[in-house]
């Protein structure tokens, strides 16, 4: 059975004819029962904000639980419209209590996502991420990262566990008095020295802020999330929980394989060579010194 499908104006009238074999249906939109559409570069403005917003939205819970939390709300949404419509009194009412507990619980349940989005606002880079912004890594910087990229194969072939946090925007006062103070000059040998297994310092986390060892032994949130694969122990746990608390740069040496991974925004890169290990690190790690627009002091100046 074959069927047309016509859509023309006829004297200023929209018409739209649906035609088969044996059945027409025509319907007639007059034009005064349209309503008038006005379109002018604010509501323009207004669509680009909302896309915007929306993709930074979708790259905030992208791989993460809270896509399948959308989901089962998106399912729920669907049958509450069914029940409705099919006069299901019962279901949609039960449906719609549900809803109304969702708002209630939805802050709860997405607590770590928008913790992280508004982790990521109080940044310089959330709007404007682009490389040429950052500032050129000075020497010191640049004589740390070398010192990294040195000592962690080190470690990884000795099958030494790691754990070195980097810290960068957001503060890690709080982690930091959880274990030992150093304040130290950065160097390999110490890096290395601190996480043998008969040092007092090598069970817990390294904190390095800028161009030195912050502190040592401090501990770390762990990640509550179900979806973390088995094979990841206790160390990595920990270091995406900080990952998802902070914009920390956090490096992490398996005891079990050796692997060196990083964490970084609740995610785990694995596993890591050297050369890859530097590109992150010269292009992620940009510690904490001065706002953009110089309306915070440095470290150096509060000293």
């Amino acid at each position: 059975m074959g069927f047309r499908f016509l859509l023309y104006n006829d004297n200023g009238n929209l018409k739209i004819v649906f035609k088969t074999n044996d059945y027409s249906l025509t319907t007639n939109l007059k034009r005064e029962n349209q309503v008038p559409i006005s379109f002018s570069l604010l509501d323009i403005i207004d669509i680009l904000i909302i896309a915007f917003i929306s993709y930074h939205i979708i790259l905030l819970i992208k791989d993460t639980p809270a896509v399948q939390l959308i989901k089962g709300l998106v399912i729920l949404f669907i049958f509450s419209f069914v029940a409705d419509q099919l006069g299901l009194r019962t279901i949609n009412w039960l449906l719609k209590g549900a809803m109304a507990m969702m708002v209630v619980a939805l802050p709860i349940i997405f607590q770590p996502e928008i913790r992280r989005g508004l982790l990521k606002m109080g940044r310089r880079g959330f709007f404007i991420n682009t490389p040429f912004l950052h500032k050129e890594i000075d020497k010191k910087i640049e004589q740390l990262i070398n010192g990294l990229v040195m000592v962690m194969p080190m470690l990884s072939s000795k099958h030494k566990g790691a754990l070195i946090i980097l810290e960068r925007e957001v503060g890690l006062k709080d982690i930091l008095e959880t274990g030992i103070i150093l304040n130290s000059e950065f160097s390999p040998e110490l890096i290395y020295s601190i996480f043998m297994p008969d040092s007092p310092l090598h069970d817990g986390a390294v904190i390095i802020r800028g161009n030195k060892i912050a502190g040592a032994n401090c501990i770390l949130p762990l990640s509550e999330r179900m979806d973390i694969s088995k094979s990841l122990g206790t160390r990595h746990r920990a270091a995406l929980g900080l990952s998802e608390q902070s914009d920390a740069l956090i490096i992490i040496v398996s005891e079990e394989t050796g692997n060196i991974s990083i964490a970084l925004d609740g995610k785990i890169t694995r596993p890591m060579e050297p050369q890859g290990l530097k590109k992150m690190l010269s292009h992620l790690y940009q510690p904490k010194t001065v706002s953009e627009f110089g309306f915070w002091p440095t470290e150096d100046e509060k000293k």
